[in-house]
């Protein structure tokens, strides 16, 4: 993945969030609640009853300086800045300090028996507020060629924003390209930027469609003054 630059064309004030068509419009984004859940005290914790096949991660978002800072016997619920869920089975690609530092990835999980159906998260300090939705999708691809190339050959694109109980603004994207489909959550909090990833070549996407999406509709950024627990098992 290329490195993670976001122009100033990303930084906006709450009032000029307005969406504006982007390549391909389709009609808005059927979202559907994700299920409560239950987390355990570990960063990888059962989602829901002991037979659930998902589990929730929970993410710090912490700085390529702080990297393995959260070893030990140390929670990272506790520190947790986002959480999603993840399926039972699916594997954690380790990301590097190098990595973390230059493009943004924070962390990444996939299916071991098709290693391009993943679902992962990057991140940028330094963001306040969240422009305009196709600007958003656009600078995203700038610094993703793959998005980009899938952006460029997809049969449709579609947007939608939202805001959760509390009032966070959260862009969705859909892109359904030539070879993959991939959906995307974007939104601001703590002065960062979430870019939350769930791809899949078409054919993985046409067997694990409804999985891909719960991935989808899990994401969510922590409070600063609430506990991860809190906030996932009350959405």
């Amino acid at each position: 993945m290329a490195t993670l630059s976001f122009p100033s064309a990303l930084l906006s004030t709450p009032s000029n969030t307005s969406a504006h068509p982007i390549p391909k419009p389709r009609s808005s984004l059927p979202l559907t609640p994700t299920t409560n859940t239950k987390p355990l005290s570990s960063s990888l914790a059962a989602a829901g009853d002991p037979s659930s096949s998902f589990q929730i991660y929970y993410g710090t978002a912490a700085s390529a300086a702080n990297y393995g800072g959260y070893g030990g016997n140390a929670s990272k619920k506790d520190s947790a800045e986002y959480t999603y869920e993840v399926p039972a089975g699916w594997k954690e690609r380790l990301v590097s300090k190098v990595e973390k530092g230059t493009n943004g990835t924070d962390s990444e999980f996939f299916n071991p028996k098709k290693r391009s159906e993943r679902e992962y998260l990057t991140f940028l300090s330094g963001l306040r507020a969240l422009a305009p939705v196709d600007d958003v999708l656009n600078n995203l691809a700038l610094s993703d060629v793959a998005l980009q190339d899938q952006i460029a050959a997809a049969d449709a694109v579609r947007s939608r924003e939202r805001r959760d109980d509390g009032g966070q603004l959260y862009y969705d994207y859909e892109i359904e390209g030539a070879a993959a489909h991939s959906l995307i959550s974007v939104t601001c909090a703590r002065n960062k930027l979430y870019a939350h990833f769930v791809t899949a070549p078409n054919p993985e996407w046409t067997r694990d469609q409804d999985t891909l999406r719960r991935l989808h509709h899990s994401f969510r950024t922590v409070a600063a003054d609430t506990p991860a627990s809190s906030s996932s098992s009350s959405s």
